[in-house]
């Protein structure tokens, strides 16, 4: 077995190769960026080494950074994890130049099956069905387009290189393919240091399935069954589960030959998966499948094989590393149960799905029979815009697939992170979701159902509001007790009201504050059963509510001289001047109201067009005095490795562009003006 073995990757992947390693009594090494200085991984590790500034092309992506770094530490291995190098041959090969083992397969096998153009070459030599498209060399965008219309749309447009749906387009028109094609070579290049595509036909109904294949370097290989991975969003996987629903025993036994054959044609070595595209339109059939690509590596998913076999793949590579056989063979190998994993992010479905950033003022993960978490932040890390922004992932296993559903979709329901936006409740909805649930589903089926799984926006929890808006003045009251005021004669006595109590009705109180980024007035009430608060001309709310997550928080206040505790159906976060109430797995912000700080951008009532996240300004398309019309292009802005277009909210004219290509925008960061044509006319 190694002796050691420096990860050189970030995150929950570097936490969980570490955890194995340090079971199988390996000394880790981790390497870090400044702005992971005080990440989990690095506290974990035995020893740490910094590699350079946030950005990943100038640390985590510089191999030479990395060999040198496991010289110092006199490293046996290098694990790549996933992503960043962990497909780059010329990463291999310097590990085996530096006499450092690289725990994945041979460089010779990530150059054969680590681009998707060669690798569908090397498929249709041997005679392995593949999806009809362009996977040569010529790169000239009119060439492309033509072979797009040879193919018939609609096409998917896919970087060469890497995975996890950057540098992917799907397109349904010519008339935007040269857009498509720009936005993905942009994407691969900044991704993956590679900014070439293939073009592919789009086959309707798919089913995202894909074989984990494992070769030692005696020259035995093995598949571990398959994992459906259709629950996707532009092209990023959200859902992955193991066995894949309504698979007929034939198929897996074809799909299963095939992988295996894949990996030895290039004489695989490591851990591996070969993805196929399979149509669903009539059910699942042996004859109705294709490759799409080979990754070089392990998954992120890797957890529902996990759970399904009964085997810790990272412990796999690491003994394969080592020079050991396989722990086991086909014929040994056997799928237990059903098992689900979903995807927690840091982003709004509400909003598109923008990656969100910051300070994790909550984060709390419910522990129950069958239930998994694989993560690599904790409360009080910061989310931050460089990285791709998954918090953890959720894995629940049960011996039949309605079980693991019902124990991930509890596990999501206990679920509670503060501070950056995330998508708990939208993944909560999908294990609802009837159609998933019955197994009627694709890769389109997150984009045909969106409105119902509550990813579009959504009214002000009026009810969450309320409690944040009661935390907010118990916050007040408190301080206030703490000069020896006696509140024995109401809630809040009006002699010692400050700003924030603005009137002297003793019954009554009147504030303004922010819900969410939007300024409410709420007039709060005190009766025998309890508060209320009205927000402008709406019905009064009342906090009070059985308890949906266990947690039974409950407000403390000083009524008729005794003091008044009422349950609330919410998990409450006080962070500084705001108050976090996670309800329903939603998120609402309240704050008081400041006057000082107002929009400044809004008051002429133009339209302020503003970076929604943190991130890079990669395009600008636009310079004052040009007219514009509602949804023209702005300006792209790429933050955690995905590109986001900002359009024009109306028609009119730019009055200022605020930014140049390249820059670094914070969020809220003012991007143009533009001067709507009704004022203009006016």
């Amino acid at each position: 077995m190694l002796s050691s073995v420096l990860i050189a990757n970030r995150g929950e992947i570097a936490v969980r190769v570490m955890k194995t390693a340090k079971r199988l009594g390996l000394r880790t090494i981790a390497v870090y960026s400044e702005a992971d200085a005080g990440a989990m991984h690095v506290r974990m590790a035995d020893e740490a080494y910094c590699i350079g500034p946030a950005a990943a092309r100038e640390s985590y992506l510089v191999i030479e950074k990395i060999i040198a770094v496991a010289k110092q530490a006199k490293a046996e291995a290098i694990h790549p994890g996933y992503g960043f190098l962990s497909e780059r041959a010329e990463f291999a090969e310097a590990c085996a130049e530096a006499g450092i083992v690289f725990v994945g397969p041979p460089a010779s096998a990530i150059r054969a099956m680590g681009l998707k153009d060669g690798a569908k070459a090397l498929m249709q030599k041997a005679g392995v069905p593949v999806v009809p498209g362009y996977h040569g060399a010529n790169q000239e965008p009119k060439f492309l387009k033509e072979k797009a219309y040879e193919i018939g749309y609609p096409v998917l447009i896919k970087a060469v290189a890497g995975g996890g749906g950057k540098g992917m387009k799907r397109v349904d028109k010519a008339v935007d393919f040269d857009e498509a094609l720009a936005s993905a070579q942009r994407e691969a290049q900044g991704a993956f240091g590679d900014p070439r595509v293939l073009i592919e036909k789009y086959v309707l109904s798919p089913r995202h399935i894909e074989i984990q294949v494992f070769g030692d370097s005696h020259g035995n290989v093995v598949h571990l069954f398959e994992r459906d991975c259709s629950l996707q969003r532009r092209h990023q996987k959200v859902i992955e589960e193991a066995p894949a629903p309504g698979m007929p025993a034939a198929m897996r036994e074809a799909m299963g030959r095939a992988a295996v054959e894949a990996a030895k044609a290039v004489g695989y070595v490591g851990a591996g998966t070969v993805e196929f595209i399979a149509d669903g339109s009539q059910g699942l059939q042996p004859d109705r499948f294709w490759f799409m690509e080979m990754n070089t590596r392990l998954q992120v998913e890797h957890p529902v094989t996990e759970s399904i076999t009964g085997q810790d793949l990272v412990e796999w590579q690491l003994r394969v590393a080592s020079g050991e056989r396989l722990p086991l063979l086909q014929e040994n190998l056997s799928i237990e149960g059903h098992a689900v994993e979903a995807r927690l992010y840091a982003e709004d479905p509400e909003k598109g799905f923008l990656p969100s950033t910051g300070k994790l003022h909550a984060l709390e993960f419910g522990s129950a029979e069958g239930v998994r978490i694989d993560t690599g932040v904790e409360e009080g890390a910061e989310v931050s815009p460089y990285y791709d922004p998954m918090i953890a992932k959720i894995i629940a296993h049960g011996a039949t697939r309605d079980e693991a559903l019902d124990r991930l979709g509890a596990a999501l329901a206990a679920t509670v992170v503060a501070g950056p936006r995330t998508n708990v409740r939208f993944l909560k909805a999908l294990t609802e979701a009837q159609g998933f649930r019955e197994g009627d589903f694709d890769t389109g089926f997150i984009d045909r159902n969106v409105e119902a799984l509550g990813a579009v926006p959504q009214p002000m929890d009026a009810r969450a509001a309320a409690v944040g808006v009661l935390r907010l003045i118990q916050g007040d009251l408190k301080r206030l007790n703490q000069t020896g005021i006696d509140f024995r004669e109401s809630p809040w006595e009006p002699a010692h009201a400050d700003g924030f109590l603005l009137s002297n009705d003793p019954w009554k109180r009147k504030l303004a504050v922010v819900v969410d980024s939007e300024t409410q007035n709420a007039v709060v009430t005190w009766s025998q059963s309890g508060p209320a608060v009205v927000f402008g001309t709406g019905a009064p709310v009342t906090p009070a509510a059985p308890t949906l997550y266990g947690f039974g928080p409950l407000f403390d206040f000083i009524y008729a001289g005794d003091k008044v505790s009422y349950p609330c159906d919410s998990k409450l976060v006080s962070a500084g001047d705001r108050v976090f109430v996670i309800r329903n797995g939603r998120q609402t912000e309240v704050r008081a109201f400041d006057p000082l700080d107002v929009d400044l951008d809004h008051l002429d009532g133009g339209g302020s067009v503003k970076a929604p996240m943190h991130g890079k300004v990669v395009q600008v398309f636009v310079e004052a005095g040009q007219q514009v019309a509602k949804g023209d292009r702005i300006a792209v802005i790429e933050a955690m490795k995905m590109e986001h277009t900002l359009v024009a909210p109306s028609d009119g004219t730019v009055t200022m562009v605020a930014v140049l290509a390249g820059e670094q925008v914070a969020e809220g960061a003012p991007v143009a003006s533009i001067e709507a044509a009704e004022a203009q006319a006016a």
